[in-house]
């Protein structure tokens, strides 16, 4: 009983001394408590290696103790193996911090690659470290094996990884790659951060994108399939030929690009995402409602598919409801139907509207006259008792691809279940909001254009950068165009005419918008008016981001 104690005790003060050095981020004291316990045969748990392996992991941002920590680092890793104590990915993410640092790329992704043997599962951090390095040391081919790993465990890398990748693969005149990398961004984010928009420049005012491209825009496949895409991408390849012009350019509220004049498009999600969306609220649907219901709503629907809105009748009737003598508003439901009959062409929305209200608001006869009317021009279904109407609010939108108009911000856990990648991108497209002033409905109808990264069907792109402003208008986007692109498919060819387009255009970039930026990739220079334009030169080439190491 003694011993067990005093076995106790020693752990107990093994620990709380580990936890100190942890506490003081004194690696030194941690080593000597790490050889003394070797020296004992003084059995460690995972919590104790993973303490110090952190430490050491942290430990390689200070100049005086990073070579401590690569000399022991790994050392500690072999002993924790071989000791037969499992890692867990705290520990990896911890072992790859400390191979990349040791300028050991393919160890960091080999410790990776080993979680699969104990049962783990990587995450996002996990990778980083020889992502990054491999993308700072200009080895693609292992770079992007790193990115097809990430995804065949199924994580999606975000925008500094794919920044990383896309300003490898343009370092490394990879055009193909970057192309792909800049769909993947396109896919990941609504707007690009300030590094990433200069990487992006970096690419198109460099000497290896004036040699990407060859895809006719003339193919009236291409229309087709940026349509199929859900529009704003089509995804066939670099179109034209010749050297790029990038500006910065603003759009205005009808989604007019400041500086070529392009309108840009709204995105909705594509078929084969509206298709699967669809089937995944009718599946979460099934499982909450009561199944026959939900099923004859369906079939109804489907008699019944010429909608071109839907109405949220609760969600209306209710609207600054909460007051003394407040009550459903019949009159504002009724205002938000005609109004989206009058701005249809005199096509009637979908009222949604549960049964309980429906037979509570009967009982007034005004009431009654105008929801037995909605029920005979088959404007109305009431959701039967014991449901959940937004289910089916929600599912006729989708299915029938029309507005809904709605001031539920769609936050709760039934919308989480669907996940956010594409259900933003389609409530932005979709989502119809209101407001009453004095007694007159204002309905907020979804923007003309998208915010996120565009390729048009002519090739050319537009990259919203991430700013600070709510005020769109404010908005920086870079404006990549190619004259050759789209001007030149219809006009006669000729080496003096691609030059003077190509002349035109940037003038006009120069002069509508001042801050147009157009970088020598290599040595930039600055005209009069502060714009900065561009030879077409590579750009030098500098580490990619990494969080990780300098």
């Amino acid at each position: 009983m003694a011993k067990k104690k005093n076995k106790t005790t020693a752990e107990g003060k093994f620990r709380f001394d580990l936890d100190t050095c942890s506490k003081l981020k004194d690696l030194s004291g941690a080593v000597s408590l790490f050889e003394s316990a070797v020296s004992q045969n003084f059995r460690l748990s995972n919590y104790h290696y993973n303490a110090l392996l952190y430490l050491c992991s942290v430990s390689i941002d200070e100049p005086s103790s990073k070579t401590l920590a690569l000399d022991y680092g790994i050392r500690i890793y072999d002993h924790m193996v071989g000791s037969g104590v499992a890692p867990n990915e705290a520990t990896i993410t911890a072992v790859a911090r400390l191979a990349a640092a040791k300028n050991d790329g393919d160890l960091a992704f080999e410790v990776v690659r080993t979680m699969r043997k104990y049962e783990l599962s990587p995450r996002l951090r996990t990778y980083g470290p020889a992502l990054f390095w491999f993308c700072s040391n200009l080895e693609g081919e292992k770079a992007w094996a790193v990115e097809e790993h990430m995804v065949s465990v199924g994580l999606n890398p975000e925008e500094p990884d794919l920044a990383a990748l896309l300003k490898l693969s343009a370092e490394m005149g990879r055009g193909d790659k970057v192309y792909t990398y800049l769909h993947k961004l396109r896919a990941a984010v609504r707007s690009v951060s300030e590094s990433t928009a200069e990487i992006i420049e970096g690419w198109f005012c460099g000497e290896a994108a004036s040699e990407v491209g060859g895809v006719d825009c003339s193919l009236g496949g291409i229309e087709e399939v940026a349509l199929r895409n859900g529009g704003g991408w089509h995804g066939q390849g670099w179109m034209g030929k010749g050297k790029w012009v990038v500006c910065r350019a603003t759009v205005d509220s009808s989604g007019q690009c400041s500086s070529c004049g392009e309108k840009l498009a709204t995105v909705d999600i594509d078929r084969a995402e509206t298709e699967t969306f669809a089937q995944s609220v009718a599946a979460l649907a099934m499982e909450r409602e009561v199944r026959s219901n939900f099923r004859e709503f369906q079939d109804w629907l489907d008699k019944h598919a010429d909608f071109e809105g839907i109405v949220d009748g609760a969600n209306i009737g209710l609207y600054q409801q909460n007051f003394a003598k407040g009550g459903f508003s019949v009159p504002q439901l009724d205002a938000v139907v005609k109004e989206l009959y009058d701005r249809s062409r005199q096509k009637w929305p979908l009222v949604i509207l549960h049964y309980k209200r429906f037979q509570k608001l009967s009982e007034n006869v005004t009431n009654r006259k105008l929801l037995q009317e909605w029920l005979t021009q088959g404007v109305l279904y009431r959701t039967p008792n014991g449901s959940n109407d937004d289910w089916y609010w929600l599912y006729a939108a989708v299915k029938l691809k029309c507005l809904l108009v709605t001031n539920d911000e769609m936050r709760d856990h039934i919308f989480e279940l669907l996940g956010s990648t594409f259900f933003l991108k389609w409530k932005e497209r979709h989502q119809v909001r209101y407001t009453f002033v004095k007694g007159n409905v204002k309905l907020q109808m979804p923007p003309s254009y998208s915010l996120f990264i565009q390729e048009s069907v002519k090739g050319t792109w537009h990259v919203p950068v991430s700013s600070e402003s709510t005020e769109e208008s404010l908005r920086t986007w870079l404006c990549v165009t190619r004259p050759s692109s789209h001007e030149l498919n219809d006009k006669p060819s000729g080496n003096e005419e691609t030059r003077e387009m190509e002349m035109d255009q940037r003038q006009q970039c120069d002069f509508k918008l001042s801050s147009c930026k157009t970088k020598d990739v290599r040595n930039g220079r600055s005209s009069e008016n502060g714009t900065t334009t561009m030879t077409g030169k590579r750009k030098e080439r500098s580490p990619s981001p990494s969080p990780y190491y300098a």
